[in-house]
């Protein structure tokens, strides 16, 4: 092998790395732009944002569509409006962060806990309870409405804040990923704490939860966005309670007509989902390269 060959052998993986990195950026900024211009958006007046949205629907196929790239004036009366003025988008906030927060907790009470029993132990019973979770993963909620709006009913939480929270502590893609995961730990790890003296609930408190962290933390980002993206449950358990609706449920209602300050409120939104993501990057990152290695 020649000196050039040589040289386009160890260029060419570079080469088509930076390509490859080219591209995932692209993509990554395109994806980027709607959530920029809704933070740009936000800082224009509540009368610019009116006058803008009014222009939808009129354009003229043959001409490019109008972008307002800078407002006529800075202005932060669309968080004015928010945040001190008209409190209502707050308060659906807060809905949202309410639920979302029992919802986590719930979760990580629940569902590390099953999948270890379904993972490390064996009982009568368990292939049938794991097939079960299975096929309540693959069925879509509008499948499983009924029986639990009749459950919720019947238990007499059909209205409250329970009837959205509790069936989420038992999502069933959550026990399938955790389960999976726990099944690929080394039985030598356990068997040697075992040996020390450690039962099987100081096994899962201090061997088996650290280790799973990567993928408890992808499980928790995952889930974050799940919560803060309720719709259907919310509208179908809290039909009687308008209060009790989060901002998820209620954006429609701010795009339908315009109110000047719904790239505000899209803002706000958006940034509880953007620390958590940012938060858990890491293990986002390291769960996905250990279920790889799998």
């Amino acid at each position: 092998m020649t000196d050039q060959e040589r040289a386009l052998k160890y260029r060419e993986p570079g080469g088509s790395k930076w390509l490859t990195r080219a591209l995932l950026m692209a993509l990554a900024l395109l994806m980027l732009i709607p959530v920029a211009v809704t933070f740009l958006y936000s800082f224009f007046s509540p009368e610019e944002i009116k006058a803008f949205m009014q222009t939808r629907g009129s354009y003229d196929a043959e001409k490019w569509m109008e972008v307002k790239l800078s407002p006529m004036m800075f202005s932060l009366t669309q968080y004015y409006e928010i945040l001190i003025r008209d409190t209502s988008i707050l308060r659906m906030f807060v809905n949202s962060a309410l639920y979302t927060v029992l919802i986590l907790l719930g979760q990580a009470a629940v569902i590390p806990m099953m999948a270890y029993g379904l993972s490390r132990f064996k009982f009568r019973g368990r292939d049938a309870i794991f097939f079960g979770i299975i096929m309540l993963m693959l069925l879509p909620f509008q499948v499983t409405m009924v029986p639990n709006v009749l459950t919720l009913r019947s238990l007499g939480l059909l209205n409250t804040v329970w009837a959205v929270v509790l069936p989420m502590w038992f999502a069933p893609f959550y026990i399938f990923l955790i389960r999976q995961f726990m099944l690929g730990l080394p039985n030598e790890l356990l068997e040697a704490a075992q040996v020390d003296g450690a039962g099987p609930v100081r096994c899962y408190g201090l061997i088996v939860l650290p280790v799973c962290r990567p993928i408890i933390g992808a499980a928790v980002a995952l889930s974050f966005a799940d919560c803060w993206n309720l719709v259907e449950q919310p509208m179908t358990y809290l039909s009687q309670r308008m209060d009790l609706q989060p901002l998820s449920v209620m954006f429609n209602q701010l795009a339908s007509s315009s109110s000047g300050i719904e790239f505000a409120g899209a803002s706000i939104y958006i940034l509880p989902a953007l620390f958590i993501y940012l938060y858990f990057l890491k293990d986002i990152l390291a769960g996905v390269q250990l279920t790889e290695l799998k």
